[in-house]
């Protein structure tokens, strides 16, 4: 079997080419196309609260970007919720970057393993400088404050802060 590794540039081309159908849920991991899986209720319902949650924030410290692309090195991931640095053209005119992360949010039903051991190691190397992964199975939240070391595991009754946002596990899960 031959494998053809796709780069960021030729992905862009077959996107604005209209290769892959509209409604396509793809990924570009290391020069991989990634199919991702259909967004179910319960992840729907917590990306709609983070982004409410978040909203606050838009635009005097952070851009909000929701299930948007988000390039990390050779890369082009979809996280569920990013916050970015605040530009005046909102990243019309390039898409953001790693660097350009303040917080990167992945909402996991069925996708733990995929963002703990494939997008986690992605988003530290390009530089993200903080990561929360909600695991919607275990009613646990993954919080990686540096992503290339080791991060912590919060249950229920504890809260996150972020830019002057407080949020408790509870509204995460």
């Amino acid at each position: 079997m031959t494998r053809h590794k796709v780069s960021l540039e030729e992905f862009h081309r077959m996107v604005e080419a209209g290769v892959f159908p509209e409604d396509s849920r793809l990924e570009l991991v290391e020069g991989d196309l990634v199919e991702m899986s259909p967004i179910g209720k319960r992840h729907a319902a917590k990306v709609a609260k983070l982004t409410a949650l978040f909203g606050p924030l838009v635009p005097q410290k952070a851009i909000l970007f929701v299930q948007s692309p988000l390039v990390v090195g050779n890369s082009e991931l979809y996280p569920d919720l990013a916050l970015l640095k605040p530009r005046r053209d909102f990243y019309e005119e390039e898409l953001p970057q790693g660097r350009d992360a303040l917080l990167v949010v992945e909402v996991a039903d069925t996708s733990l393993h995929y963002d703990l051991e494939v997008k986690l190691p992605l988003y530290a190397k390009a530089g993200v400088p903080e990561v929360w992964v909600v695991d919607l199975v275990r009613d646990r939240v993954h919080v990686f404050r540096k992503p290339q070391g080791e991060g912590e595991t919060l249950g229920p009754g504890l809260k996150l802060a972020f830019l002057g946002v407080e949020i408790s596990t509870e509204e995460l899960l």
